[in-house]
């Protein structure tokens, strides 16, 4: 018996593992970007993710906690977005097009579902900076969940890349494999 047979069930729990930390990687990753931006155009931090915990599941903040159970619900929903990558990987798309489907199914979600919540305008009603902002931040989500889950993933071809980039030392030397990676 090979311990390496085909498991449908396995690769499942497998895509869904490697998907959670993709997950979390990206939700850390679009974190900093945040609070970078924020920093840049004096932006104060959005209370969306905890208005839509209240109003889906009920949930309410301590007093003084508001702030807190925000990041715990953007960091539990970024977290579990990255079940989204792995089911995609699943499909046979990897690398930059599954990435590509993994950008539009978040952002789009979000383009949707916050303005049902009526925590955010609709796209058609935001100004056209905001809309590249809150882009970018989505952008660095699934381009950081992606190369994780790429990285995780053996199955994908990937590793190879992964390890001639961790002994190439250089910016220069690695901008030069990504470009032929890329082309």
């Amino acid at each position: 018996m090979s311990l390496f047979k085909e498991n449908p069930m396995a690769e499942l729990g497998s895509a869904i593992g490697k998907g959670l930390l993709a997950g979390l990687a990206a939700t850390a990753a679009m974190t900093i970007s945040q609070m970078i931006e924020m920093k840049i155009n004096g932006r104060k931090p959005s209370d969306a993710p905890v208005k839509v915990a209240e109003e889906t599941l009920g949930a309410k903040p301590a007093p003084g906690e508001k702030a807190k159970m925000t990041e715990e619900v953007h960091f539990a929903y970024g977290t579990t977005w990255g079940i989204a990558r792995g089911l995609i990987s699943l499909t046979g798309l990897k690398g930059f097009p599954a990435t590509l489907a993994h950008f539009v199914a978040v952002w789009g979600t979000s383009m949707i579902m916050l303005p049902a919540f009526k925590v955010a305008p609709p796209v058609y009603e935001e100004d056209p900076k905001s809309i590249v902002i809150d882009g970018l931040h989505h952008a660095v989500y699934a381009t950081v969940a992606g190369l994780t889950y790429d990285a995780l993933d053996t199955r994908s071809g990937h590793e190879r890349f992964f390890k001639k980039v961790g002994k190439l030392g250089s910016l220069k030397k690695l901008s030069k494999e990504l470009k032929k990676k890329i082309a």
